[in-house]
C-alpha cells in the first residue's frame, strides 16, 4: 500500500511544472493585452488580470483537490460525471446567459460559469470507461453506436447554445478511438471530409457530386481491378445526364445541373447493386454506400452552409478560403491579429511595449487571440518558446499515457491530449491565419475562469491516475 509520501512523489512533477509556467506565462500576457497606466498595479482586482489571479488560485486549489480524490472515483462516477455535464448544458441552453450570441452561460452571483468547458473532460471520461469494458470491440456497430452518442450529444447541444468552436472540440476525440483500434481508412475518410467540405464552399455541387462520383469509380477501378467495368459504368452514367441535360432543355424546364447530376447517380447505383448482386462481388456494395454517404454529406453541407451558418460564420469562412477579402469588416480580427504577430520581429518590442495591444487594435485580445501579446511584445522567440512549451506537455502526456498499465487510463490520457491539441492547434492557427475564428481559448492562457478551471481539472485527473499506476 502507498505511503502518502510515495503518493506524493508518484506525481509527474515535470508536467505540473510546465502547466504552472504555461498559467503564469498566460497571466503575465493578460496583464499585458488590458494593461493601462490608469490601472498599472498587477494586483487591482478591477480589472481582468486581477480576476484571473483568483481564477488561478481557485484553480490550484481545484487541482490539490483532484490530486486527494481517490483514483477510483473518476472511474466510478465517470457517466455520473457525464450525465451531470448534460444536465448542465441543457440547464444553460433553456435558461443561461447570453454572452456574444452563445446561450452557453450560468449566472452564478456575479460570476458567468461556461457548463461546455467542463463537459470536455466528462466526455473523455465516459469514452475511457466505454472503452476499457473487457473485450470491447471498436469496430462492432453497437461500440460505434454508444461512442457516437457519447461523443455527438454533447456536441448537438452545444451547437444548438450557438458555440460552434467549443462543439467542434469533440471532433478531436477521434484521435482516442485511433489510438484504440480505429483503422487508418477511418481517418483517411476524415481527411476526405474535410476536403469536401472545402470543395462543396469552392465550387458548385455539381462539379462536387461529379467529383465524388469519379473518385468512387476510381476506388472501384483501383481495389476492385476491374477497369473494363468501371469504364462502362462511367459511360454509361455520363450519357445518362446528357441526355437528361438535353431532353429537360428541349422541353423548356427548368431544372439545375446539380439535379440533373443527381438523378444520373440515383438510376445508376441501383443497376450497379443488381449487378452486384449476381456477380456477387462485394466491393459494389460497399462503394455505393460511399457514393451515397458522401452525395449526402455534400448536399447537407450546402444547406447548413447557406441556411444555419450565421453570416459572419460564413464571411469568416470565406475569408480563410480566399474567396472573400474584408480586412475592415469579417476579417479585421484576424487581419490585426496578424498584423500584430508580425510587428513582433525578432525579438519582440518588449514586454508591455505593444502598440497593436496597449491600443486595442486586435479584438479579444486576453482572451481568443491571447497568442497576438505573445508574438508582438515576445516576438519570433517568445513565440517558439510558448508552442515548444505547448509540445513539450503534449509529448510528455502522450508518454504518460503510453505507460499506464490500465486501458482506463490510457484512453483518458490520449483524450487529455486530443483537446489539448485541438485547442493549442486551431487557436493558434486561427491568431495567424491559419484557421477561421471559431472563438476557442488557448489553454491556461486565456482569460477566463470556466476554460482554466476545466483545462486543469482535465489534466490533474490524468496527473493523479498516472501517480496511481505505481500501486
Amino acid at each position: 500500500m502507498q505511503t502518502r509520501n510515495s503518493s506524493w512523489r508518484g506525481f509527474d512533477w515535470i508536467t505540473i511544472f510546465i502547466y504552472l509556467a504555461l498559467v503564469f506565462m498566460g497571466w503575465l500576457n493578460i496583464y499585458a493585452a488590458v494593461y493601462s497606466d490608469a490601472h498599472s498595479s498587477i494586483l487591482d482586482f478591477t480589472q481582468r488580470y486581477g480576476m484571473q489571479l483568483i481564477w488561478i488560485v481557485f484553480a490550484l486549489i481545484l487541482a490539490l483537490f483532484v490530486l486527494l480524490i481517490d483514483r477510483r472515483v473518476y472511474f466510478v462516477f465517470a457517466y455520473l460525471f457525464y450525465a451531470l455535464a448534460i444536465v448542465l448544458l441543457i440547464v444553460a441552453l433553456l435558461f443561461g446567459k447570453v454572452v456574444n450570441g452563445a446561450h452557453s452561460w450560468l449566472q452564478i452571483g456575479s460570476a458567468g460559469i461556461q457548463p461546455a468547458e467542463f463537459a470536455k473532460f466528462a466526455t473523455a471520461l465516459a469514452i475511457a470507461k466505454l472503452t476499457n469494458v473487457y473485450n470491447f470491440k471498436i469496430l462492432q456497430p453497437k461500440s460505434l453506436l454508444q461512442i457516437g452518442f457519447i461523443l455527438f450529444l454533447p456536441a448537438i447541444i452545444i451547437l444548438l447554445q450557438n458555440d460552434t468552436g467549443s462543439a467542434m472540440v469533440y471532433a478531436a476525440l477521434i484521435l482516442v478511438l485511433y489510438r484504440e483500434g480505429l483503422p487508418n481508412w477511418i481517418m483517411l475518410y476524415f481527411v476526405l471530409i474535410v476536403i469536401l467540405f472545402i470543395l462543396v464552399i469552392i465550387f458548385s455541387n455539381a462539379t462536387v457530386l461529379i467529383f465524388v462520383f469519379g473518385l468512387t469509380m476510381l476506388l472501384f477501378a483501383i481495389f476492385g481491378n476491374r477497369l473494363k467495368e468501371m469504364l462502362i459504368y462511367t459511360l454509361a452514367s455520363t450519357i445518362i445526364g446528357i441526355v437528361l441535360y438535353y431532353s429537360i432543355r428541349y422541353t423548356g424546364y427548368s431544372l439545375s445541373t446539380t439535379y440533373i447530376v443527381l438523378i444520373a447517380i440515383t438510376i445508376g447505383i441501383p443497376v450497379a447493386l443488381i449487378y452486384a448482386f449476381f456477380r456477387r462481388i462485394r466491393l459494389i456494395y460497399y462503394l455505393s454506400l460511399f457514393l451515397i454517404m458522401n452525395t449526402a454529406f455534400t448536399l447537407s453541407v450546402d444547406y447548413i452552409y447557406h441556411n444555419v451558418l450565421a453570416t459572419h460564420q460564413q464571411k469568416r469562412i470565406n475569408d480563410l478560403l480566399g474567396i472573400e477579402d474584408d480586412t475592415q469588416g469579417w476579417g479585421y480580427n484576424v487581419n490585426q491579429s496578424k498584423i500584430a504577430i508580425g510587428s513582433g520581429g525578432f525579438f519582440g518590442k518588449g514586454y508591455l511595449q505593444g502598440t497593436q495591444t496597449k491600443y486595442n487594435f486586435v479584438p479579444e485580445q486576453s482572451t481568443d487571440f491571447i497568442f497576438c501579446t505573445v508574438g508582438e511584445e515576445w516576438g519570433f522567440i517568445g513565440s517558439l518558446v510558448v508552442i515548444s512549451l505547448f509540445l513539450i506537455l503534449l509529448l510528455r502526456l502522450i508518454m504518460i499515457a503510453e505507460r499506464q498499465r490500465e486501458a482506463f487510463s490510457r484512453i483518458y490520457g490520449y483524450g487529455v491530449v486530443s483537446i489539448i491539441f485541438f485547442h493549442v492547434f486551431v487557436n493558434i492557427g486561427m491568431t495567424i491565419g491559419l484557421f477561421p475564428v471559431i472563438g476557442i481559448p488557448l489553454p491556461f492562457f486565456s482569460y477566463g475562469g470556466s476554460s482554466l478551471w476545466a483545462f486543469t481539472i482535465l489534466l490533474f485527473i490524468f496527473i493523479k491516475l498516472d501517480s496511481s499506476r505505481l500501486g
